[in-house]
């Protein structure tokens, strides 16, 4: 009879976890300062028959040195989520559980935005990071409705958004990425 080889235990290969995704606020912190990070921008739109964008939706929101802004909506991917789900879960985060965003089953950003700490190396700026951003145009046709920190949702026609007073109110470049978006459906004045 002859000796046969022992296979290794299933020890060998530990089952993967499912990390949360979520890092403590040290954690982020450390993890912002030495590594970009993948975010997703959606500006939310609504469609007319046709499919042309007649209305963008702007949050309204207050920033950290107490200024009022507006802002396209905007998260980070988590660990293990798919770009679909992160922006639904952002959509859904500041629109509210109706808004009922359109995005396709395999989204294509429309621009990548690249943000960093440093002003003046692209036209996006986060002092916190360097992110990566994948941004998209999502036609949203539910009822929506400002959720966590933001104070308002305003649905402006795209000259309206253009506009220079609104882009005014627009930071870190969220203005020209708004730009671009109208750009992207044929919609910049």
């Amino acid at each position: 009879m002859t000796d046969t080889a022992d296979y290794p235990s299933d020890d060998f290969y530990p089952e993967p976890t499912q990390p949360s995704g979520w890092l403590t606020d040290e954690d982020l912190a450390v993890v912002r300062a030495q590594l970009p990070l993948v975010y997703v921008d959606a500006v939310p739109v609504r469609v007319d028959d046709s499919g042309d964008v007649v209305s963008v939706g702007l949050l309204l929101r207050v920033n950290t040195q107490g200024v009022m802004t507006r802002a396209l909506v905007s998260g980070r991917v988590m660990y293990h989520e798919r770009l679909r789900d992160a922006l639904l879960r952002h959509i859904e985060k500041d629109l509210g559980p109706v808004a009922l965003p359109q995005v396709p089953p395999s989204p294509q950003p429309f621009t990548v935005a690249e943000y960093f700490p440093t002003p003046g190396i692209t036209a996006f700026h986060d002092p916190r990071q360097h992110a990566v951003s994948l941004a998209y145009v999502v036609p949203v046709t539910g009822d929506c409705r400002p959720q966590q920190n933001a104070l308002d949702l305003a649905w402006l026609t795209p000259e309206e958004a253009c506009a220079d007073d609104v882009q005014a109110e627009m930071m870190n470049g969220q203005g020209m990425l708004l730009k671009q978006a109208m750009a992207h459906v044929g919609r910049l004045p």
